[in-house]
């Protein structure tokens, strides 16, 4: 989807495909036929816009076959689909039984990192359209924070810079323009966009800079505008910003919220999880760790769970879904935007619970699916338009 900021700016909306489990490249092309046209088709859009995510057993095919890459330029033709960004932070198995940590590999101290992601961005110049001033690629925020030496630090600040060079010789040869964007998230290297200045301040802001996940953001009780303006001072572009809502609840105490949350408590992904007490933030990997009473519980949590943009849970659980709206004006809103790649990325539709979804692992009907993800672009749209944006998706 499409929208014109007032200076003139075209500003891309996507949803981002890791919410489908397909891991080569048939897979993927059988899940847009599914899901992505028929969400095209409700919102009344030309062209749906798509945060790829490619496994590396499907950019593997991708790379060693110009002629895959030239038939899935012509299929999402075919299907009014365009992609101007890529998911590269999930490596492969992003579906599997048991997902946690083993997300975060390989990290930035491993070289399988550094060439999957130009892999990714060489790839994208060719899926991007024509008129799309760039494209993006999301990727880790370097590692997970536990077990990181110094010896891995190193080669990660090497692999960095390997990465900008990378991609300034893909501008070269293709004259299209891709970025990276680190994605701050709880429990990893760089959690905030404070530790995103200091770790990142020696790469090349012409290729490298951050995505900005508002979910995140929110755990970690940062303010947007406050977030947005910090990078902006520090010199960090925001390559792309992913609309997201979190888990929050006012008062982890209460026996209902705390059988709300257990329902929450699934066992695919990781749900780091932080409290707020009397200004001071008290973090713990993974929710089940939290309700067994490593946080005290005395002020409110905030949980790395994805919940739809356009639906609140069951009270007395919460989204931060009232927040966004101030985070999307932070981002687009001013006199020139501060990114102009937007994805949707509520991959947890398969793992929602009852009271938001159809319950642990079972993973919601095709209809409920294609009109979760059309309501949430549908609410996207609608908040962009009352932000001065002008929709140019219509049909």
């Amino acid at each position: 989807m499409r929208f014109r900021h007032p200076d003139g700016t075209l500003v891309h909306l996507a949803y981002c495909t890791n919410v489908h489990s397909a891991e080569d490249l048939d897979g993927v092309l059988a899940q847009l036929t599914r899901y992505a046209v028929p969400v095209g088709r409700r919102l009344g859009v030309a062209r749906l816009g798509l945060g790829l995510w490619l496994s590396h057993a499907a950019v593997t095919e991708l790379t060693a076959d110009p002629g895959a890459v030239a038939r899935t330029r012509r299929e999402l033709d075919a299907r009014g689909l365009e992609v101007v960004t890529l998911n590269a932070f999930p490596y492969q198995g992003f579906h599997a039984g048991a997902v946690k940590k083993s997300v975060y590999r390989p990290d930035w101290s491993e070289q399988a990192r550094l060439d999957h992601t130009l892999d990714c961005a060489r790839l994208l110049t060719a899926l991007l359209p024509a008129d799309a001033a760039r494209g993006s690629v999301s990727t880790l925020p370097l590692g997970w924070r536990e077990a990181w030496s110094a010896d891995r630090a190193d080669r990660a600040a090497r692999h960095l810079d390997r990465l900008a060079q990378g991609l300034e010789m893909i501008a070269a040869d293709t004259g299209r323009t891709v970025r990276v964007g680190f994605e701050p998230e709880p429990g990893c290297l760089i959690e905030n966009t404070e530790q995103a200045v200091r770790l990142l301040a020696a790469v090349d802001p012409r290729w490298l800079g951050v995505c900005l996940d508002c979910c995140h953001t929110a755990v970690g009780f940062e303010d947007g505008a406050t977030a947005c303006a910090r990078l902006a001072a520090g010199g960090l572009p925001v390559v792309k910003a992913q609309l997201s809502c979190a888990l929050t609840v006012d008062d982890p105490q209460d026996p209902a919220a705390r059988a709300a949350l257990w329902e929450f408590a699934e066992p695919r992904f990781l749900h780091q999880t932080r409290e707020s007490l009397n200004g001071r933030l008290l973090a713990v990997d993974d929710l089940p760790d939290a309700l067994g009473g490593a946080l005290p519980g005395v002020g409110p949590w905030r949980i790395h769970f994805h919940t739809p943009l356009h639906a609140d849970p069951k009270p007395p659980l919460r989204s931060t879904r009232s927040g966004l709206p101030a985070m999307l004006d932070a981002l687009v809103g001013g006199p020139s935007p501060r990114t102009d790649h937007l994805e949707v990325e509520t991959y947890t539709w398969s793992v929602l619970p009852s009271a938001t979804g159809p319950g642990p692992g079972v993973g919601p009907g095709d209809d409920d699916l294609i009109d979760g993800i059309a309501g949430e672009l549908a609410w996207a749209r609608d908040t962009l338009t009352r932000l001065g944006l002008k929709d140019e998706s219509a049909r």
